[in-house]
C-alpha cells in the first residue's frame, strides 16, 4: 500500500466552509516557487473516515492528476480533501477550493433557473419551446419545456451529431451553432413524449430560453438568483473559454508511457454543462436542498419532480437530477463529464449526508469513488450490498430509457447483396457525405474526418459499425436509396444515395 498522506495535495478545517481567496492565491504562489509540494491542514473528521477516503484516493499522487472530495452530513462539511495536481505544468495541488468544470452535474443549476422561472409565472412547463425559440423546427407535436427538463423532447444530442458530421471535437463552439445545427434537423428522434433519451441539446435550449425570458445570459440570472444568494462565490457558467480563472483545475487524459495529454475543450457551451465550481461551494448548494433559502419549499418540491411519459409511465429524471436507490437507501444524483473533467454530486436525502467528486483526469470515475465514500460512511445504514457495477447518470437514457440488447449475429450475404448497398450517401441535416464502398467482399465506409470502418451485415437491408446501424431502403431495382442512421443519442437520421 502506498503512502496514503503522499496522495494528499490538500485539505481544509471543519470550520472552513470557504477557503479565502488570499489563502488560494498564496498557496498557488508557493507552487510556482517550488517552495511547497503538498498543502496541509488538519481535517476534522473522523480518523476512520479519513484514513478510509485516503485509501479510496490513493491512487492520485502529486505526479498526476486526481479530485477534490467533500462530505456533507447535517449541514455541516465533515471531510474535504485534494488529491493529485490541479495542473501539471506548473505542480499545483488540487485543493478543496480548487474549481473545476463539472459537466453535467450543471443540468441541476440550469433546470433550477427553469424551476424559478415557473414559480414565478414567467414562463410553463407546458408552454411550447418555439415560444422563445423560434428557430427550432416545427415537427407537427409541440416540444414543451417540460419534454425539455426530462429528456423527453425527441431532440437529437447535438454532440453525437458533431461526430457524425466529422467535426472536431476540440472546435470552438458556441450556443448559435447548437441552434443552427438543430434547427436544421428535420426529424426527431421520436414523437415528444414518447420515449426518454438523454439530450444534451434540450439543456443548451433550456439556457436560451432562460435568456430570452429574463433577459440576462444563463451566467448572469445563476448568479443573481443562485450562486450569489448562496454566496457561492467560486462558481459561475463559464459561457467565455478564454476567461481566466485563477486556480483551476486542468484536465487530462491518460496518454502513452504513463503519460497524461492535455484534455480541455474549447468551447463556449452553457445549460448542458458549463459550470465552474468547487467541493465547498456545492456543499451550499446541497444544503438548499434541506433549507430551500433559493426558491423556497414549492421550488424544492419541484426540482425533485420526475418526468411522465405519454404513456403514463413515470421516469427516474426530475430537474437535472436522477431519483434512485443505492443499497437500499434513496439516492439522488447527477454525474458529468466534460473533455477530461469528471464530476458527481451524490445525495442521500433521508440520512441528510452527500458527497462530491471532482476530477481533472478522464479515468477517475467519480461516482464509483463517491460510492465506495458512502459505503463506509453510511455502511450501518445500508439494507442492500455493494453492487457489482456502478451506473453513471450522466449516461443513462443512451437506449431510451429500455432494456439493452447484444446486437444481431452478423448475416452472410452475396457480394452481389452488398453491392446493391454501397454508394454515396448525403446527409442535409448535417451537410455531411457518407461513402459505402466495396473492399473485398466487405463494405467499408468512409465518413468525414474518421478512419474507415468496416460495416457488418446483420440482414439484407441492415448494416452496423462503429458510427451506428444503418438501415436501409430499396428501390424497385433492389438498390438502396437511402438509409436511416440510429447511433445512440440520435436516431432516424435520413442519408439520401447521391
Amino acid at each position: 500500500m502506498r503512502d496514503q498522506g503522499s496522495a494528499c495535495c490538500g485539505s481544509v478545517p471543519l470550520s472552513d466552509i470557504q477557503m479565502s481567496r488570499a489563502i488560494r492565491f498564496a498557496v498557488n504562489a508557493l507552487v510556482a516557487a517550488g517552495l511547497a509540494a503538498v498543502v496541509s491542514a488538519q481535517v476534522s473528521a473522523p480518523q476512520s473516515l479519513a484514513s478510509q477516503v485516503d485509501e479510496i484516493f490513493s491512487r492520485f499522487t502529486p505526479a498526476g492528476p486526481g479530485c477534490a472530495v467533500a462530505v456533507y452530513q447535517n449541514a455541516k462539511i465533515v471531510l474535504a480533501k485534494g488529491y493529485g495536481s490541479a495542473n501539471l505544468e506548473y505542480g499545483a495541488p488540487i485543493t478543496p477550493a480548487t474549481p473545476f468544470i463539472v459537466g453535467s452535474v450543471s443540468k441541476q443549476f440550469t433546470a433550477a433557473a427553469i424551476a424559478l422561472l415557473v414559480e414565478e409565472k414567467r414562463l410553463a412547463l407546458t408552454d411550447d419551446v418555439r415560444k422563445y425559440v423560434p428557430e427550432l423546427a416545427d415537427y407537427g407535436t409541440p416540444i414543451t419545456i417540460d419534454h425539455l427538463v426530462h429528456h423527453t423532447s425527441g431532440l437529437r444530442d447535438w454532440w453525437e451529431l458533431v461526430g457524425i458530421a466529422g467535426l472536431r471535437y476540440d472546435d470552438t463552439y458556441t450556443v448559435q451553432d447548437v441552434l443552427d445545427m438543430t434547427a436544421r434537423q428535420h426529424g426527431l428522434n421520436f414523437t415528444p413524449g414518447e420515449r426518454y433519451l438523454y439530450s444534451n441539446t434540450g439543456y443548451i435550449v433550456l439556457g436560451l430560453v432562460v435568456q430570452r425570458v429574463t433577459g440576462k445570459s444563463l451566467r448572469e440570472f445563476a448568479a443573481d438568483r443562485i450562486f450569489g444568494p448562496l454566496r457561492m462565490a467560486d462558481s459561475h457558467y463559464q459561457d467565455d473559454h478564454t476567461r481566466p480563472v485563477r486556480g483551476r483545475a486542468y484536465a487530462y487524459s491518460p496518454a502513452a508511457g504513463g503519460r497524461y495529454a492535455i484534455n480541455v475543450w474549447n468551447n463556449d457551451l452553457v445549460g448542458q454543462g458549463g459550470v465552474m465550481t468547487t467541493v465547498l461551494d456545492l456543499g451550499k448548494w446541497d444544503e438548499n436542498f434541506y433549507t430551500g433559502t433559493v426558491g423556497g419549499p414549492a421550488f424544492l418540491q419541484r426540482q425533485l419532480e420526475r418526468g411522465t411519459l405519454n404513456a403514463g409511465t413515470t421516469i427516474t429524471y426530475a430537474f437535472g437530477l436522477e431519483i434512485g436507490t443505492y443499497r437500499g437507501l434513496d439516492l439522488v444524483e447527477h454525474s458529468g463529464s466534460t473533455g477530461g473533467y469528471r464530476a458527481v454530486l451524490t445525495r442521500f436525502p433521508k440520512q441528510h449526508t452527500s458527497i462530491a467528486v471532482l476530477c481533472n483526469v478522464s479515468n477517475a470515475a467519480p461516482t464509483t469513488l463517491a460510492h465506495r465514500v458512502a459505503d463506509d460512511l453510511l455502511r450501518d445504514s445500508f439494507t442492500a450490498p455493494v453492487p457489482s457495477t456502478n451506473a453513471t447518470s450522466a449516461t443513462a437514457g443512451a437506449n431510451g430509457g429500455r432494456p439493452g440488447s447484444a446486437p444481431a449475429p452478423a448475416a452472410q450475404l452475396p457480394a452481389a447483396a452488398l453491392g446493391q448497398l454501397a454508394g454515396r450517401y448525403y446527409s442535409d441535416e448535417l451537410d455531411a457525405l457518407y461513402e459505402i464502398a466495396m473492399t473485398g467482399s466487405t463494405l467499408t465506409l468512409k465518413r468525414p474526418r474518421a478512419r474507415p470502418e468496416t460495416l457488418t451485415a446483420r440482414d439484407a437491408v441492415t448494416l452496423s459499425g462503429a458510427v451506428g446501424t444503418l438501415r436501409f431502403t430499396l428501390g424497385p431495382d433492389g438498390r438502396a436509396e437511402r438509409f436511416v442512421l440510429d447511433a445512440g443519442r440520435v436516431q432516424n437520421l435520413a442519408f439520401v444515395r447521391r
